[in-house]
């Protein structure tokens, strides 16, 4: 029996990724009803918006979906009683400290899984009795590790280091990557970018398109000072490149990110000044799909690959 689908009851150890400003009931809904697991990415939401969409979602789907939390987010105690009041019964962690939170989600029967870009995060988030980890390389688009560690790379040294189900993320976007990722010792994947051009995404259509017309190379890691993160290059990430390069400090950086930059680019579809938020996997990406579409492709494919490899031998 596979670790993730057994841990989390679904048909497919896929994970969709529950990035801001595109992972909204729809989506989640979408990928639990074509058999992975869907989460809400509450980090883009106030209470009473997360509240609405889990609602949604659970007349959307009798199939089990999570909501992805970001520790930091400023209202996290009004979420965290959401989740909660609402019964959600799994919950995905990340940019900060998983002991904070872990022990009281528990407390209330929630399966808690922390996203982690390193070895030294993976072992303190099991050593915080989460009871999974999602170990992200740095191609994923968004928020990412200051060592840039690659997926390939990460997966097996967390797998050396880690006892609970590992689940990978970063790069991920096909049916290969998922048997190359479960090669390298991970029980199960979460995929974003390509989850973000489907029609269920609640991304805007113009960044939907910049996503499917992206190229080798559009994507870069940027504000490395303050917390990395991966954009598609355009007006605003040349703008913060210029900054970089001649040395802004902290304080001329976040008054450049200001406030919003992502809803902009990505909600909004301001592809000049908005934050473009995607992986390098983006290049792969060629057309605006239906969830079940993708994961037909990512079944199929998946399953061609370990039937072809099945009988050869180095």
């Amino acid at each position: 029996m596979n670790l993730v689908k057994e841990l989390f009851n679904i048909k497919y150890p896929i994970i969709q990724g529950g990035m801001i400003w595109c992972s909204g009931w729809e989506l989640a809904s979408a990928v639990s009803n074509s058999g992975g697991l869907g989460l809400i990415g509450a980090g883009s939401m106030y209470p009473h918006i997360l509240k609405e969409h889990i609602k949604k979602c659970k007349q959307a789907t009798h199939n089990p979906f999570g909501v992805n939390l970001p520790l930091l987010y400023p209202n996290i105690e009004e979420h965290i009683n959401t989740i909660i009041d609402e019964k959600v019964k799994i919950v995905f962690t990340s940019a900060g400290n998983p002991k904070t939170w872990t022990p009281l989600l528990k407390q209330h029967g929630i399966t808690v899984v922390h996203v982690v870009s390193n070895i030294k995060f993976a072992i303190k988030a099991q050593e915080a009795g989460v009871d999974a980890i999602v170990a992200e390389g740095f191609e994923a688009g968004g928020h990412n590790g200051r060592e840039e560690t690659t997926t390939l790379v990460l997966i097996p040294e967390v797998k050396k280091h880690c006892k609970i189900p590992l689940i990978a993320a970063g790069g991920i976007g096909s049916g290969r990557a998922i048997a190359a990722a479960m090669a390298l010792g991970a029980d199960g994947v979460q995929i974003g970018s390509r989850f973000v051009a489907t029609h269920e995404s609640s991304a805007h259509p113009h960044f939907k398109q910049s996503v499917v017309e992206a190229k080798e190379g559009d994507t870069q890691l940027a504000l490395k000072q303050l917390t990395p993160v991966r954009l598609l290059k355009n007006p605003f990430f040349e703008k913060v490149n210029q900054f970089e390069k001649r040395g802004a400090d902290l304080e001329e950086l976040s008054e450049l990110l200001g406030r919003g930059r992502a809803k902009k680019g990505m909600f909004e579809g301001d592809l000049v000044e908005g934050e473009l938020e995607i992986g390098q996997v983006s290049t792969s990406i060629h057309s605006v799909q239906t969830v079940q579409e993708v994961f037909d492709e990512l079944v199929l494919e998946y399953n061609a690959v370990i039937k072809s490899i099945s009988n050869t031998y180095l």
